[in-house]
């Protein structure tokens, strides 16, 4: 009827305080653990509505923006949900990026309360800040002088439309500089209603999240405790800390990148680990070595869930673990079958869709779509095209759906007029038992040509000199032809990843960009330094 009021909408908050309300399920029961400390579900619920009005309080509204400055802590997660629960979208300021440019992101999206960290130092300085408040250990969760009892805990309203931002969200920022995606509301119940559709009989999922909650991690908890599950939260990631949780916690879930991935599969505690619990290994976020997967299969089992998607989209495209066998060009693993409600086309430069077998852009119609970039319309309406998203990405469809992947638009190198794709390069090393990861990267030089480079992470008790780096060079142009032979292979003992988690060519390009045409380089510190581990 005219006139009558707006039915109110339920949120994916809304959703989750009615599962922690269950009554079949035990009020008690642990739904969120750390190293020192457990929530269970009565405290989560509660602390919620708690975190909903002391942000309101310090005047969050619908439409608010909150910034978030903090690690995998309850808090982080009880925020972000009181701040979606009142309408209002969260921001994740990176830890590693400079206060200057935190400060940047700050007054960019008009935040009104930043949440940090009690250990947070480095704090935004340099332009108008919003008002500060430290997330202090059980802020939301325990009682304290002059709070009211659980009982009399009052219930918060709840103002979030399908339409507005519950986050925005940095893209990985592996080709450029990363831009905010504004993510709605009603996009984000069908990703969850998604994921919590395939939970595995059995006992409920026990998540780990061991990179950072800012992205992927993040998403995979809403789920898990959507689904009556649990969470085990880890501050970063690092593979000895990863196995001992995953044997101690009987953990059932776990999302990695596939570096991450490798590096779990290279450290020595695996072969003593017990792993027997886990039912879902989701991967993604960056390609993924065929020959890692089938290593990766031999440890877990038939648990790996291949993942597809963007930040802008969602997820794209799933392979599931009897599909691993099905591969494309380069022997690479497919990147999966279109998910439900997903529709993928291949289009060439103009635009014309390519049949089965055809490679150009990747583009994508599914209703789990950003809504666009923050503050910036003109290189949103160049992804966003009457309905369909242009991914960037250069793939083909097969005969059969599957979907498989070539390179990124961007990341092509082109040498001497040769279209080289660096992810080609990166599968051949990864089958190399000398290499345990790499990156291979385009280099413009002074007089504007490109070079291929490559940059290696030795496997365990390899350490690749000259000789060793110029046989690695010749692997390559054995398989994919004396085009595709490196200009320089620079080798690391560790990658620098951005704050995704992916393999970060910007700080590659940066670091190496002088054209050096030496076949090996070892760097001991990458650009980075030892931090920086997180996901997607």
């Amino acid at each position: 009827m005219p006139g009558s009021p707006r039915p109110p909408y339920e949120s994916y908050v809304d959703a989750l305080l009615a599962v922690l309300a269950r009554p079949e399920l035990p009020p008690e029961r642990t739904v969120l653990t750390t190293a020192d400390r457990t929530v269970d579900a009565r405290a989560l619920r509660t602390g919620i509505h708690r975190a909903a009005r002391l942000l309101a309080a310090h005047g969050v509204t619908r439409a608010s923006t909150v910034a978030l400055l903090t690690g995998n802590h309850p808090e982080t997660l009880i925020a972000r949900y009181g701040a979606n629960l009142l309408g209002a979208r969260v921001v994740h300021l990176s830890p590693t990026a400079p206060a200057a440019a935190r400060a940047r992101i700050l007054e960019a999206t008009a935040a009104v309360l930043l949440l940090v960290d009690p250990a947070t130092r480095d704090l935004p300085t340099g332009t108008p800040e919003p008002l500060r408040l430290t997330l202090d250990p059980g802020l939301f969760t325990e009682d304290r002088p002059g709070r009211l009892p659980d009982r009399h805990t009052l219930r918060t309203p709840a103002a979030a439309r399908p339409e507005d931002d519950w986050c925005l969200r940095f893209t990985g920022g592996t080709t450029g500089p990363p831009k905010l995606v504004r993510l709605a509301h009603g996009p984000y119940r069908r990703i969850l209603a998604a994921h919590t559709a395939h939970v595995p009989s059995g006992a409920p999922p026990r998540f780990l999240a061991c990179t950072t909650l800012a992205h992927v991690a993040g998403i995979v908890s809403d789920a898990t405790l959507l689904a009556g599950g649990s969470v085990v939260l880890q501050e970063g990631f690092e593979p000895a800390g990863v196995l001992a949780a995953v044997e101690r916690y009987r953990v059932t879930d776990l999302w990695l990148l596939p570096p991450l991935l490798h590096e779990l599969l290279d450290h020595p505690d695996l072969a003593t680990t017990d792993v027997r619990a886990l039912r879902r290994l989701f991967y993604g976020g960056t390609p993924a070595s065929a020959a890692r997967l089938r290593r990766a299969a031999e440890v877990f089992g038939p648990v790996l869930h291949g993942s597809y998607g963007q930040t802008e989209t969602g997820p794209i495209a799933e392979v599931l673990p009897h599909e691993h066998v099905v591969t494309g060009p380069g022997g690479r693993v497919t990147a999966g079958r279109p998910l439900p409600g997903v529709d993928i086309e291949i289009r060439d430069p103009s635009g014309a869709a390519l049949p089965p077998g055809g490679t150009g852009e990747v583009h994508v119609r599914t209703p789990t779509a950003m809504a666009g970039y923050w503050g910036r319309p003109e290189p949103a309406a160049e992804v966003l095209r009457d309905g369909w998203t242009a991914t960037g990405d250069l793939g083909l469809l097969d005969g059969e759906g599957y979907l498989h992947l070539v390179d990124r638009l961007k990341e092509t190198v082109i040498v001497v007029g040769a279209h080289l794709h660096p992810a080609e390069v990166e599968e051949v090393l990864h089958a190399h038992p000398a290499v345990a990861r790499c990156a291979a990267f385009g280099i413009r030089t002074a007089d504007g040509n490109e070079e291929l480079h490559v940059a290696v992470v030795p496997a365990p008790g390899r350490s690749p000199d000259a000789d060793a780096a110029r046989l690695l060079a010749d692997f390559v142009t054995a398989r994919l032809g004396a085009v595709y032979e490196p200009a320089a292979i620079h080798v690391m003992d560790r990658l620098p990843l951005t704050e995704a988690g992916k393999p970060d060519k910007v700080r590659l390009r940066s670091r190496y960009g002088g054209g050096a045409k030496e076949p090996a380089r070892h760097d001991p510190d990458p650009v980075g330094g030892p931090g920086g581990r997180s996901d997607g």
